[in-house]
């Protein structure tokens, strides 16, 4: 495990650092790079209190992140946190810092008096899928998940 890396709760000031990062995590998944509306996005999304953002630093540079959203469930009337996001840079991959911010996440949910914390990642993603288990996450035996594309 990297010793040198720390874990912050990020602000909008903290957006600068952050977007190219960002921008990687959606180039990782097949978008076009777009540095600008990454900025944005994450503007929006802290400006307007949608989302909360834990960010891995090491020597004062961003290289993992999580991002949460909040939820709620009506049969329950109690709040969740979707971890809609988790990305940890390449260059620094397999030195722990996933499970830091997997457990900084966690803490966070707990304090926040959350049911429970939700998540989804893509079927071949193995090795997100190995992290997760091993740190408890449950796959949902449960309930079938949807989504209908509204797009043109």
């Amino acid at each position: 495990m990297s010793a040198a890396h720390k874990v912050i709760h990020i602000t909008v000031d903290d957006i600068e650092a952050l977007a190219p990062l960002f921008d990687q995590y959606r180039m990782w998944y097949g978008m076009e790079s777009d540095l600008n509306g990454s900025r944005h996005f994450l503007t929006q999304r802290l400006q307007n209190n949608e989302s909360v953002v834990f960010v891995a630093v090491v020597d004062d540079a961003p290289v993992a992140f999580t991002q949460l959203y909040p939820l709620f469930s009506s049969v329950s009337m109690e709040s969740v946190w979707l971890l809609n996001d988790l990305f940890v840079a390449k260059t620094s991959r397999k030195q722990g810092i996933g499970t830091t911010l997997l457990k900084t996440a966690t803490q966070f949910g707990r304090e926040t008096g959350a049911l429970r914390m939700e998540l989804a990642t893509g079927i071949e993603n193995f090795a997100a899928q190995t992290l997760y288990k091993y740190h408890g996450w449950l796959q949902n035996e449960s309930f079938l998940h949807y989504s209908l594309p509204l797009g043109d």
